[in-house]
């Protein structure tokens, strides 16, 4: 069965087993012993430490191992925002940050701390001279800016180096989260802290790295411990550190070669999807791109139904689409982007995926989303945007309400798409909706539709969502 959602947890890498098998035997003793098996404990140890630095491209006294990494972002963030507490207490984030670094923000912003949230593009990545502009238009002092180096829902790789420096001209230190980038290469640029997680790249779950650049004001908030230098308490989990440090040494081997490829795949679903599927959206920038994620919306589509169908058929993908069981929103990712968010996939390839894979998941892909269309009774694309009647008679009213009060992504959308031709051009329609997606899809319907959006009004219950008919 292909497996297609390496950005959430990539599969252990052979090297990764072999290591923790080696070390669950060597590596079992208190490496802050000094007898001889916690001295062995503590040279595999160091030795992890040592190879991890070595990819990140910082010292190994610079480096921490944390049990996650969620946990290193949070405490990579606390520890800074308390070591610099007298420069200020505001954090600034790219509105595209993992989960782990906006609950981090939320926590700040709950205990008196601000934050400024920097816009994207359409492809996710924040725009030239966007962090540097946030820091001169701080009204007060700025502790710490955060920025991803690739976004983990739709691939987009920000401009790091720039970033940092702009962050390094204005006195403020910036913590990247590497957690999608640091299996294919280094992060280039003079950033400050550095946090990923093993699972990403091949390595157990359960690593987390934080890497923090002497000279950087850090305080740890938690209460003190003798372990990683006091910035991450607890016992090491020494055999799974051993095995995450010896992964990211053999896939960073391995990324060049593979890096090719998997775009050289990535480019066939591009390009084949929006050929094979109607009424579909690629998103995430085409060129500056993790070489292995790939994301698409699709019109008229339930998102967990489509996943539920691709799993039938043998395929493990993800989804960022608000039409899941466990959210009602739209992923913060795609809301930030401004692009379709229902009927989301997003494919990740893991090192190693075949190409006959691939082949068949894009034979398999149109019937299943054609079938997911049509049991929730949605157009066809002929339907989807009627051109004028050449003799309309009788003339429908020039505004038409859809009252979809109640109903979820993607039923708004589908309701809009089958009344839009009951107007004339130049009329209007008016849907009634309380889902929050459609504040994000009906636009994205506009623009992929060639219809205009006229903006949105408060209703009695929900909003009222206005679309004219232009075609």
């Amino acid at each position: 069965m292909p497996y297609f959602d390496a950005a959430s947890s990539a599969p252990l890498h052979p090297v990764a087993r072999q290591a923790l098998l080696a070390a669950l035997d060597e590596g079992w003793a208190d490496p802050a012993r000094l007898y001889r098996e916690g001295r062995r404990a503590r040279l595999l140890l160091d030795a992890a430490r040592e190879a991890a630095a070595e990819a990140v491209g910082c010292r190994p006294d610079e480096l921490v191992f944390t049990p996650s990494g969620t946990r290193a972002v949070h405490e990579g963030i606390a520890g800074a925002l308390a070591g610099r507490r007298r420069a200020g207490r505001r954090l600034i984030v790219s509105a595209v940050e993992h989960s782990s670094v906006l609950h981090t923000a939320g926590a700040h912003e709950a205990d008196g701390g601000t934050v400024t949230e920097v816009p994207v593009d359409r492809t996710g990545r924040i725009a030239p001279g966007a962090y540097a502009a946030a820091l001169r238009e701080a009204p007060d002092g700025v502790a710490l800016a955060c920025l991803q180096s690739a976004n983990h829902e739709v691939g987009t790789l920000q401009p790091v180096a720039e970033a940092a420096e702009e962050c390094a001209a204005a006195g403020v230190p910036l913590l990247v989260d590497a957690a999608q980038s640091l299996g294919w290469g280094p992060t280039e640029g003079n950033w400050s802290l550095l946090t990923a997680s093993a699972h990403k790249w091949g390595g157990p779950a359960g690593v987390g790295l934080l890497a923090v650049r002497k000279g950087v004001r850090f305080r740890t908030v938690q209460p003190a411990d003798e372990r990683e230098s006091g910035r991450s308490p607890g016992f090491e989990n020494l055999p799974a550190i051993v095995a995450a440090a010896a992964s990211l040494r053999a896939v960073r081997a391995e990324a060049a070669a593979e890096a090719e490829r998997l775009r050289g795949l990535v480019d066939r679903i591009r390009a084949r999807v929006p050929e094979l599927v109607p009424e579909v959206e690629v998103v995430g920038d085409p060129e500056r791109r993790l070489p292995h994620l790939v994301t698409f919306s699709c019109l008229y589509v339930d998102g967990e139904a489509l996943l539920h169908e691709l799993d039938r058929a043998e395929f493990s993908v993800s989804s960022g689409s608000s039409c899941t069981s466990s959210t009602l929103t739209p992923s913060h990712v795609l809301r930030a982007m401004g692009v379709l968010s229902e009927g989301n996939v997003r494919v990740s390839l893991p090192r190693g995926t075949a190409e006959a894979e691939v082949d068949r998941f894009l034979e398999v892909l149109p019937g299943v989303v054609a079938d997911v269309r049509e049991h929730l009774g949605a157009p066809k694309p002929a339907e989807a945007a009627p051109g004028p009647d050449p003799d309309p008679e009788p003339e429908p009213e020039p505004e038409l309400v859809v009252d979809s009060l109640g109903k979820r992504c993607p039923i708004p959308v589908i309701e809009l798409a089958k009344v839009i031709g009951e107007v004339p051009v130049g009329g209007v329609v008016t849907v009634l909706s309380d889902d929050e997606a459609a504040r994000l899809d009906i636009p994205a319907w506009c623009e992929m539709r060639g219809q205009t959006y006229e903006g949105e009004r408060p209703a009695d219950r929900g909003v009222a969502y206005r679309v004219r008919r232009r075609a």
